[in-house]
C-alpha cells in the first residue's frame, strides 16, 4: 500500500507544470461554466458583443490554462493571460476567468528572473491601453479603473517581497555555507600538517639510526621496515585528506553506482534536469547522500532492487535512494546511525530537508532536499 509519504515525494518529483495544471483547469472550469458569467471582473459597463460561442472558450482557455506555466515561464503566462482577459473585458463577458490575471501577476513577482522592470512597464502601459479602449467603449469610472490597478499592482508587490526574503534567505544559506566550508578547510590543513609534520619525521629519525645499524643486519631491516610502513600510513592519511579536498561531480556519482553494481547491488540511476553550477558544497552533498544511501544497501538489503534518483529543479537538488526490500542483509542491525545523522546534520547546513527510514511496503528510503545557490 503506498503512504502519504511516498505520494507526497512522487508529487514533488513532478514538473512544476504538472503541479501547476490541476489549479489551471480548475479555473478554465469554472470561467466556462454560463450561469455564473457575468459574475467575474468587470472593468466596464458594457452589453456583450456576441453570445458566449467557440471565441468565448478560445478566450477564457488563454486567459485560464497558461497558469500552468506560470512558474516555469512567468513571462509567457502573464503574456496570454492578459491577452485572454483583455478578450474577456472587451466583449463584455466578465467571467470568473478575470482572476487569472492576478494570480499570473502574483507569480511573475516571485519567479519572474529577468527584465522585471521592462515587464512592469510593459504590463501598465497594456492596462492603460485597455482601460482607455473600454471608456471609449462604455462607461469605465476613472476610480473603478485606478482602483483595479492597485490591485493589481499590489500583487506584483507582493510576489516580488517575497522574492526578495527568498532570495535573502537563499544568500544568507551561502554565506553559512561558505563559512562552513572555509572552516573545514582550516581543518584539514591543520590535519595535513600534523600527518605530514609526525610521519615525516619520524621517516627521518628512523633513517638517521639506519645509518649506524650496518654492523647488525637485523636491526637495520627492522628499521627499514619502521622507514616503509610509516611511509604508507602517510600515504593512507594523505589519500583520506585529498579525497575530503576533492569536488565531486556528477561522473563520480555514475561512477559510484557502476561501482556499487559491481559489488552485487542492482541499483538504477535516473538524473532529471540538468545539473547547475553550484557553490557552497553541494554536489558533495548529493554525493555524500548517494554514497551512505547505497552503502546502508550493500549492508541492511544486499541485492535488492535499489534506485538512485536525483532531479536537478529551480533553486534545489532533490535525491531520492530507496530498496524494495527484497534482499538480504549483510551486517548486524542496529548500527550506530552517525552516518545519517552527519548528513542531516550537513543538508541542514544548506538549509535542506533529510529523511531516513523505513518504507510501508519493504525496503528503505533516503530522501534529500538541497537548496542551490542565488545563481541558480
Amino acid at each position: 500500500m503506498t503512504s502519504l509519504a511516498d505520494l507526497r515525494d512522487r508529487w514533488r518529483r513532478l514538473d512544476v507544470t504538472v503541479q501547476d495544471l490541476p489549479l489551471a483547469l480548475l479555473l478554465t472550469a469554472v470561467a466556462l461554466v454560463p450561469v455564473w458569467h457575468g459574475h467575474g471582473t468587470q472593468l466596464a459597463d458594457l452589453v456583450p458583443a456576441r453570445p458566449f460561442d467557440g471565441w468565448g472558450v478560445l478566450a477564457i482557455t488563454v486567459e485560464c490554462l497558461p497558469l500552468a506555466m506560470r512558474r516555469k515561464r512567468p513571462m509567457t503566462s502573464l503574456v496570454l493571460v492578459f491577452t485572454g482577459f483583455t478578450a474577456d473585458q472587451l466583449c463584455g463577458w466578465n467571467t470568473l476567468g478575470g482572476t487569472a490575471l492576478s494570480l499570473a501577476l502574483f507569480s511573475a513577482g516571485i519567479h519572474l528572473a529577468h527584465h522585471r522592470r521592462a515587464t512592469v512597464i510593459a504590463a501598465s502601459v497594456g492596462y492603460l491601453a485597455l482601460a482607455g479602449v473600454l471608456a471609449r467603449m462604455g462607461q469605465l469610472g476613472f476610480d473603478s479603473a485606478l482602483l483595479f490597478y492597485a490591485v493589481l499592482a499590489s500583487m506584483w508587490a507582493v510576489g516580488a517581497g517575497l522574492r526578495r526574503n527568498r532570495l535573502a534567505e537563499m544568500e544568507h544559506r551561502r554565506h553559512v555555507a561558505e563559512a562552513a566550508r572555509a572552516a573545514e578547510r582550516t581543518r584539514i590543513a591543520r590535519e595535513l600538517h600534523d600527518v605530514v609534520t609526525h610521519h615525516v619525521t619520524a621517516m627521518v629519525v628512523q633513517a638517521e639510526a639506519a645509518r649506524y645499524l650496518t654492523a647488525a643486519p637485523e636491526r637495520l631491516d627492522e628499521a627499514l621496515t619502521a622507514v616503509s610502513d610509516t611511509g604508507r600510513y602517510a600515504i593512507a592519511d594523505l589519500r583520506h585528506l585529498l579525497d575530503l579536498l576533492n569536488p565531486v561531480h556528477g561522473d563520480e556519482l555514475r561512477a559510484l553506482v557502476e561501482q556499487t553494481r559491481r559489488a552485487g547491488q542492482p541499483v538504477e540511476l535516473v538524473e532529471q534536469g540538468r545539473s547547475p553550477d553550484t557553490q557552497g558544497g553541494t554536489d558533495a552533498t548529493v554525493y555524500r547522500v548517494a554514497r551512505e544511501a547505497l552503502t546502508n544497501a550493500l549492508k541492511y538489503d544486499y541485492g535488492a532492487r535499489t534506485s538512485v534518483t536525483v532531479r536537478y529543479g529551480v533553486g534545489e537538488i532533490d535525491v531520492w535512494v530507496s530498496t524494495d526490500g527484497s534482499g538480504s542483509g549483510t551486517a548486524s542491525p542496529g548500527g550506530s546511525g552517525r552516518g545519517l545523522a552527519g548528513l542531516r546534520e550537513r543538508v541542514g547546513t544548506l538549509g535542506g530537508d533529510f529523511t531516513a527510514g523505513p518504507r510501508a511496503e519493504g525496503g528503505f528510503l533516503v530522501t534529500a532536499r538541497i537548496p542551490v545557490g542565488v545563481g541558480a
